[in-house]
């Protein structure tokens, strides 16, 4: 089926506007694809208790900091996979 690989094609290359990321709703009135994409690319706060070694001195919590993913030019990896 070609429409459902160009529809699977469309959804990863998605990105949320930075309008919307950078707007003053809260996270819950945004979809949750929409709100990945936003803390993917820095504009909201991470959450959750995950580690990463993003700093170089070693594994610190991601949680309540804005830190680009690797898709968008930070340290973090794309944990999706």
């Amino acid at each position: 089926m070609l429409i459902l690989e160009l529809d699977e094609d469309l959804a990863q290359e998605w990105q949320a506007s930075r309008e919307l990321c950078t707007s003053s709703r809260p996270n819950s009135s945004i979809g949750a694809s929409a709100l990945a994409s936003c803390k993917s690319q820095g504009y909201r706060s991470r959450s959750g208790n995950m580690r990463h070694n993003y700093t170089g001195k070693g594994r610190s919590k991601v949680a309540g900091k804005k830190i680009r993913g690797k898709k968008y030019g930070g340290p973090l990896p794309d944990w999706s996979d």
